[in-house]
């Protein structure tokens, strides 16, 4: 069902739109939204933990930040290529990659995608409910998992506009209390001689590169469903540096944060381990103060949170409308999704917790292994086959120009999720190339570059690209150029 009503500034504030192209004269906002959302996306205790991990496991301080800082600058550039394709689709991101995977075979990663957000969700609802009954003092932290799902699924049920105003509540209060708590580390302990404390150790520098890059590349499969709302001419780098600066500097501000917190814990990180939510809260100096810093964790994990419970529903009806056939749903099953999405996450947080930390770090290296293959096949074809020109229409359409299947995608998809075996380090299997470098995990890059390789040359040879962008012949013209109506069809043999 497709909405009519505006969205933009003199229209209502709840979103009506979802899978749906989104005219030009809905559109709105400016690339700053991009950088506040994602900087305050990244300003929260998950990407404490996941800095902290890189020391937990074994990485001096200063090299695990080191080591994050370029994961973040490699992972996000990928990340802010998938943002900046938003503005002149105004597509959802996973709706987009129809283009590369067939209106079908999309649906295979798309499930994935799925568990990804489920995943991201339920570890962040874990540390939420502790912030939530840290401030109401319950005693019991599935209340506060509760709550904090009750407030995620408001947030996400009200749409764009409402995820970007969290975001920039999000920028402020986060950079607040983290660089109180900054100044609390450095008054009150030696961060000098922390970070000069340990030795250079080549495979844990690239675990600690690895936890970086997972991070930013795992919001590839969402990040343009926030910048797709943007004018259609606004400048591609624009909205690339504002999403690249946004999530690099935000993540790495907390993944440092948590690399020192983590050698403030050591030998063994008990400290830590035991509770980040109450470790921050002491590092505060507790009270009142210890409070505020509570609220600062559950507003900048609402943040994020919101974008998984929006991401997943967008990801969930692409899905059942690629069987479907349809472009969008009515306001009550988009708040049933949401209520079932977040429903689940918080399931999953309650029976998960005790075993947090080890299944974050597993879970965020193995999702790489099947998300790599797929950002890799979609910004190639994108920016280097398709030059940036898409067939809009026929991504609804089963029998238009992308057809059901892309076998040259699918088969790559699988290739470079099979080449990584080799290189993983995980809990349940250590690959043979793994320990010829001593334990270090490339697989995301290993990954990264033979699908793009793979892809290349294969899909260039049976491209099915339109020669200019073609929009939804009922939309009004984008700035960046004319509306084309339907074309005739060329036969779906992009296999």
């Amino acid at each position: 069902m497709q909405a009519s009503t505006k969205t933009g500034s003199g229209g209502p504030r709840v979103e009506r739109r979802s899978i749906d192209f989104v005219p030009e004269d809905e559109r709105h906002g400016s690339p700053a939204q991009q950088f506040t959302l994602w900087f305050g996306a990244n300003m929260q205790i998950t990407a404490i933990v996941d800095g902290a991990l890189a020391v937990l496991f074994g990485a001096d301080a200063l090299w695990a930040i080191i080591g994050l800082l370029i994961g973040n600058l490699l992972g996000g550039a990928v990340m802010a290529l998938h943002a900046a394709q938003g503005p002149k689709l105004g597509l959802p991101q996973m709706i987009s990659s129809r283009a590369q995977f067939g209106i079908l075979g999309a649906v295979i990663p798309l499930v994935l995608v799925v568990v990804m957000y489920l995943g991201f969700a339920a570890t962040g609802t874990v540390l939420a409910g502790q912030a939530v009954d840290q401030i109401l003092q319950t005693g019991t932290p599935a209340v506060g998992m509760v709550i904090f799902g009750a407030l995620t699924v408001l947030v996400a049920t009200l749409g764009y506009k409402y995820i970007h105003l969290l975001g920039h509540i999000a920028t402020i209060v986060g950079v607040l209390g983290f660089t109180f708590l900054g100044i609390r580390l450095l008054t009150s302990q030696d961060v000098g001689a922390m970070l000069g404390s340990g030795n250079f150790e080549f495979p844990t520098f690239l675990l600690a590169i690895s936890l970086g890059a997972g991070w930013q590349l795992t919001y590839g499969p969402y990040v343009a469903d926030y910048s797709r709302y943007l004018p259609s001419s606004t400048p591609a780098r624009k909205t690339f540096m504002a999403s690249y600066s946004g999530t690099v500097l935000g993540s790495q501000w907390s993944m440092t944060l948590g690399a020192l917190f983590a050698a403030l814990a050591l030998p063994k990180g008990e400290r830590f381990l035991d509770g980040q939510v109450a470790f921050l809260g002491n590092m505060s100096g507790g009270g009142l103060i210890a409070m505020v810093i509570y609220l600062v964790i559950v507003i900048g994990k609402l943040t994020v949170n919101t974008l998984n419970a929006y991401g997943g529903y967008m990801t969930m009806l692409t899905s059942v409308t690629a069987f479907t056939r349809k472009t969008g749903v009515a306001a009550w099953m988009r708040f049933a999704y949401v209520v079932g999405f977040i429903g689940l996450s918080v399931l999953i947080a309650v029976l998960a917790s005790p075993d947090f930390i080890a299944n974050f770090k597993n879970f965020v290296l193995l999702l790489l292994m099947v998300f790599i293959p797929w950002s890799s096949i979609n910004l190639v074809d994108y920016y280097l086959i398709s030059k940036e020109k898409v067939d809009i229409p026929a991504l609804y359409d089963l029998n238009g120009r992308y057809g059901r299947w892309n076998k040259t995608a699918l088969i790559t998809y699988a290739v470079g999720i099979v080449v990584q075996i080799p290189f993983l380090a995980q809990s349940l299997y250590t690959g043979p190339m793994t320990k010829v470098l001593g334990g270090a995990d490339i697989s995301w890059l290993v990954g990264l570059v033979v699908t793009a390789l793979v892809f290349y040359p294969l899909a260039k040879r049976n491209s099915n690209a339109p020669a200019h962008m073609i929009y939804p012949a009922d939309s009004q013209a984008p700035a960046s150029g004319p509306v084309l109506g339907r074309v005739p069809e060329v036969p779906a043999s992009k296999a």
